[in-house]
């Protein structure tokens, strides 16, 4: 029998998009690695693990790698840093590129030496071989050019001859913030800086008729007052001048009015009742289904969500010419150079996007938007650099929230309880709206400018990429068929783009929380239920793991209630199972989460454990207090006291389990637990007080409507 011809090699996706060598790592004779990666450091830890990726594949200390920040003029295009995919793809392109460069230079020094490549050794970078002959990167790196292409084929090292791989170290990042450093793009300072703000109406769809500027003019140490079209601000010597002067500024505006917005306290009807694009995204049928018995039909909605970033979006921008560089802590350099491209009709050559931390991001926030708003201020600045700051109430208000969603899934149940048939609609926003992926840009000010652009509607990226509305909402279970739609609208009065999980946090939701009622109507334990309806064998191992590590089921105590919830997120990354102990008074308590994920080759364990202890303490945040508030015109949750997060008081105990396979490539952890934490949470409140919300967040009131319905 002839054998299929094998696939040829190919490269690692973002090293197929960047290939040439010397765009990822460069030795200097100092005795040290520079990495430039295209992803960003947005406070997941990825600086370290791609630093350990390199160490370990070039046989370097650790101390030796310098991380780059990202940048247009320097470093490769790797799109945007989101849907957890850094380690997938920014680590697998390093991996490859960093052994390869490794047999350059050993084939460098066998020529060298004399001696063959096989014979030699690295050890911290130094190369040896037989009879004591030795030399290293640094003496080499004049010899050695990497201004090549990588090729296919090159095997990095196998997990057991790593060093650092599968190792908690400690973070690269974690000391400046710690001690309080400057780090973040908000504590910058460029010489001869000044600042600017910008005027925003409290209905995003309104437009500015008429602004009196004498009074912002009376104020010290105004620059200028800039407008064009809808877009307003100022630009000053000092910040406290620029709050005086936005402040002044206000009061002499005056707006049209703007377009309504939904009835927030029944965002299922509006989101029913609006012009749709449906898709029907996955269909299963099978001949044996049994007969269905009777149908359970639920429905499931969640609100919108702010980032809710601790510190407001900030950037810097400073013109020479007809040329721009933006200092930002967008998630996309290139992206958003596009985007700038576009609006300020330049050559994308023209300018150059540079990353900076910022404090706080889970998604598409105000990091591109506040760029547009400095370049715009700083062609008033006469070359001087511009510093913007957004305050809370215009992050609250004006930058993209994650999308409501309506979810109703019908259960077809033949006469013993089993599951025959099942339907999962979804209605919602789409939830990607970013920068750089259209011929118009996404930018806010885009929209207001002289010559505006159209506003744009969210989009849901394909199944292929994950999904958006869709995200999870194929089951993971066997069933032996299904039929799963999303409703996309094509209206969008409030703005929505990706945040943190996109669509997975609300199906993982509907999806366990009905399973939940399915196995408590036959009286099956719910985990029991859920292994028997898996093939998976990596995820009934979560599934046994967290149950095994939470003592699954302790006994049942007056208010006490422990609930369950499995996902793996996009169904193809990581796995994660929760299980959580909630305790129902006045208010819901979570007073502990219980996880077990599965990433494939952790390779910074403690890393993970931090992503998935900050996942399920956001998550704990949303399910409990967070809502995007509002009347008919306007946002009204535009600080912390209308939109309550969770406070460090109410933070769960967290204890994560890492089932660690180092023969199995990694994926990102930083979206896997919201999902299974959210429904866990719910299926704990059911267990404590025996009443199912469906409705987020989880409130006193949603509860006791939840009373009044049954």
């Amino acid at each position: 029998m002839n054998q299929p011809t094998p696939s040829p090699p190919t490269l690692p996706v973002s090293l197929a998009a960047n290939p040439k060598l010397s765009a990822w790592l460069k030795f200097s004779s100092t005795g040290q690695v520079t990495v430039s990666p295209g992803k960003v450091e947005i406070g997941q830890g990825i600086v370290t693990a791609l630093a350990q990726i390199a160490a370990d594949e070039l046989d370097i200390d650790l101390s030796r790698v310098q991380m780059i920040r990202a940048s247009t003029a320097t470093s490769p295009n790797e799109g945007v840093t989101s849907g957890s995919l850094s380690i997938q793809q920014s680590g697998r392109a390093m991996r490859h590129a960093c052994a390869e460069v490794r047999r350059i230079f050993l084939q460098q020094a066998a020529e060298r030496l004399g001696v063959e490549a096989d014979a030699l050794d690295i050890e911290d970078g130094t190369i040896s071989g037989p009879g004591n002959v030795r030399t290293s990167y640094w003496e080499l790196a004049d010899e050695v050019s990497l201004d090549r292409d990588a090729t296919p084929g090159v095997v990095p090292k196998s997990a057991s001859h790593r060093a650092l791989a599968g190792h908690s170290v400690q973070r690269i990042d974690i000391p400046d913030k710690v001690l309080g450093r400057p780090r973040f793009i908000h504590d910058q300072a460029l010489v001869g800086m000044l600042h600017g703000r910008v005027l925003r109406p409290d209905n995003a769809r309104a437009r500015l008729a008429g602004l009196q500027q004498d009074g912002a003019r009376a104020v010290a140490g105004l620059v200028a007052i800039v407008r064009d079209g809808n877009f307003a601000g100022i630009v000053s010597e000092t910040e406290h001048g620029a709050e005086a002067a936005l402040t002044a500024l206000r009061k002499g505006a005056s707006w049209s009015d703007g377009g309504p917005l939904p009835d927030e306290n029944d965002l299922a009807a509006f989101l029913k009742g609006q012009p749709v694009e449906s898709t029907v995204i996955n269909q299963k049928t099978s001949a044996s289904s049994g007969k269905a018995a009777r149908t359970i039909k639920r429905q499931y909605t969640r609100p919108y969500i702010a980032h809710a970033s601790i510190a407001p979006s900030c950037a810097m921008a400073q013109w020479s010419g007809d040329r721009l560089h933006v200092w930002t802590h967008s998630q996309g350099v290139y992206l958003l150079r596009a985007d700038l491209a576009l609006v300020l009709k330049l050559p994308v050559e023209n300018i150059t996007v540079e990353h900076m931390e910022g404090a706080g991001c889970y998604g598409h926030n105000a990091a591109d938007d506040v760029a547009l708003d400095a370049a715009l201020l700083a062609k008033a600045a006469n070359g001087r650099p511009v510093r913007v700051q957004w305050s809370r109430q215009g992050e609250m208000s004006d930058a993209p929230f994650g999308a409501a969603m309506a979810i109703e899934i019908e259960a077809d149940l033949d006469a013993q309880g089993e599951i025959v048939d099942w339907r999962h609609s979804i209605w919602g926003n789409g939830h990607v709206a970013r920068p750089g992926r259209a011929a118009q840009p996404a930018l806010l000010a885009g929209y207001e400018v002289a010559n505006p652009f159209p506003r744009m509607v969210s989009t849901n990226p394909p199944q292929s990429n994950g999904g958006g509305s869709d995200r999870n909402s194929i089951p993971l279970y066997d069933f032996p068929s299904w039929r799963i739609e999303s409703h996309r609208l094509t209206t969008m009065p409030i703005r929505t783009s990706a945040l943190r999980t996109l669509g997975g946090q609300g199906n993982v939701f509907a999806i366990e929380s009905i399973l939940d009622e399915i196995a408590a109507d036959r009286g099956e334990d719910p985990v029991a239920f859920r292994l028997r309806h898996l093939r998976d064998e990596r995820a009934k191992d979560v599934i046994r793991a967290v149950a095994a590590r939470a003592k699954w089921k302790p006994a049942k105590q007056t208010g006490i209630g422990h609930g369950i919830g499995f996902g793996r997120y996009k169904n193809t990354g990581a796995y994660c199972a929760a299980i959580a102990e909630v305790e129902g008074a006045a208010e819901i308590t979570v007073r502990k989460l219980t996880l077990a994920v599965d990433v494939g080759e952790a390779i910074n364990p403690d890393g993970v454990i931090n992503q998935i202890e900050g996942g399920a303490i956001q998550a704990t945040s949303w399910v409990l207090k967070e809502r995007v508030r509002f009347d008919r015109q306007r946002i009204t949750s535009t600080s912390w006291n209308e939109y309550p997060i969770l406070r460090f008081s109410e933070v769960p105990d967290v204890e994560v389990e890492v089932i660690q396979r180092s023969d199995v490539d990694p994926v990102g952890a930083g979206e896997a637990a919201h999902g299974p934490v959210t429904a866990a949470i719910a299926n704990a409140v059911f267990d404590a007080l025996g009443v199912r919300v469906r409705d987020l967040p989880i409130t006193r009131d949603r509860i006791i409507a939840a009373v009044e319905s049954t």
